[in-house]
């Protein structure tokens, strides 16, 4: 533990200040805020009578996301709480409760629980418990209506409402995130280019590494709860189809559009968490050297020595909190070595160091090489660092008391 208690490295009690200012903040404001792809939620979109034409709502869209000024009270764009904004904030909040204990914190996710449950898409159409986000949303491949659920929020919802359930002893939770394997089985299942996956949305043919491998990992988790074999089964071949298209040096690039063709760090992190979750659910050996080689391609190209995490594995911009939070995810998570620890150490010191606005008490979204983007994004950005510092924070907790 010597190397982690180097002067370069800010203080667990530091860091810890700061995961609680977070999420003091974002308590603040009732877990509601802007997220960077809202912007087709404007009233102003809507009344330019626009709405019905792909390329406007794209160009509109990329606009807002890349536009540094918050003009969202402007152009009439609400404040929104985001389903999977609030499941993170949930699964920080039980990182909290391991380590401190405070009731508090489980009547604030209990309540973003429940509040989740009402936000189910329409039952009459998917019968199974599923989940989208709160605003239309453009991209180049498919567009997603308000309310549409995807499988991104779906699993991440189901993770949350599910580790609740547990704290809680809530059969009603675990039920609910346990059967949302079966929208992710029966309505996202896709064969496309001889290719077997689970597709972002309903009736998509886009394969993305990504979405899939997560959609496989709820899948396996919930298909080992409930004995469900079929399910197992059909993550197991999910999974096999992305670690097949595994690059030789462990990369996977994001997709297989043209547009697709590029390898970041999030991403990458999601795929090597999602596979580490179906190996141990399924109790299974075979991805064991994909995730290694692909653990080594993360850390070695992905991360700079400092430990600033790199957007794109040839351009480190733009910063991005969502790398830095999910490196320290996938890191403790999936790698667990002692060069584990110090870099996801590391990378929170950057994150403070380059990305936190401590009189604000948040992180900025990005930033470029020449200027900032400072808008305040929950979903994005603010529930990602609570998200991950809560976790570091608790991991950190648990191996100083194992190896002492």
């Amino acid at each position: 533990m010597n190397e982690l208690q180097t002067p370069a490295l800010f203080s667990i009690d530091h860091l810890d200040t700061i995961n609680r200012d977070v999420l003091s903040q974002i308590k603040g404001v009732d877990f509601a805020g802007y997220d960077p792809f809202d912007y087709l939620n404007s009233s102003l979109f809507r009344s330019a009578g626009l709405t019905g034409s792909h390329w406007a709502r794209l160009a509109w869209l990329q606009f807002g996301k890349r536009f540094p000024i918050n003009i969202r009270p402007l152009i009439g764009v609400p404040r929104r709480r985001n389903p999977k904004g609030c499941a993170l904030m949930i699964l920080g909040m039980l990182e909290d409760f391991k380590r401190n204990a405070y009731n508090d914190l489980l009547v604030d996710a209990s309540q973003l629980a429940d509040w989740l449950l009402t936000q189910m898409s329409d039952q009459s159409v998917w019968n199974y418990p599923c989940w989208g986000y709160h605003f239309d949303w453009q991209a180049r491949a498919f567009y997603v209506p308000k309310g549409k659920p995807n499988i991104i929020t779906t699993c991440y919802v189901s993770r949350a409402l599910y580790d609740l359930g547990t704290v809680l002893d809530r059969e009603d939770y675990r039920q609910v995130a346990l059967n949302a394997a079966y929208f992710i089985d029966r309505h996202l299942l896709s064969e496309a280019d001889g290719r077997t996956f689970f597709a972002y949305i309903p009736q998509e043919s886009a394969f993305v590494h990504n979405a899939s491998l997560w959609g496989a990992a709820w899948v396996a988790f919930s298909g080992a709860k409930l004995g469900d074999q079929e399910l197992q089964e059909t993550a197991l071949k999910v999974a096999r189809q992305s670690v097949q298209e595994q690059r030789p040096d462990g990369s996977w690039v994001y997709g297989t559009r043209h547009h697709h063709q590029f390898i970041d760090g999030f991403h990458t992190g999601y795929n090597l968490e999602a596979l580490d979750i179906i190996r141990k659910e399924l109790n299974l050996t075979e991805f064991d050297d994909p995730i290694t080689l692909g653990l080594d391609y993360y850390r070695d190209t992905l991360f700079q020595e400092d430990g600033t995490a790199k957007y794109y594995h040839d351009n480190v911009f733009p910063l991005d909190m969502h790398s830095f939070s999910q490196g320290v995810l996938t890191l403790l998570k999936v790698g667990r070595t002692e060069g584990d620890v110090l870099l996801a150490h590391k990378i929170l010191t950057r994150a403070v160091e380059t990305m936190y606005l401590s009189e604000q008490k948040q992180f900025i979204y990005q930033k470029h090489r020449w200027y900032s983007n400072r808008i305040n994004y929950i979903r994005w950005t603010q529930a990602w660092a609570y998200y991950g510092l809560a976790y570091f924070n608790r991991f950190m907790a648990e191996y100083q008391n194992e190896t002492h």
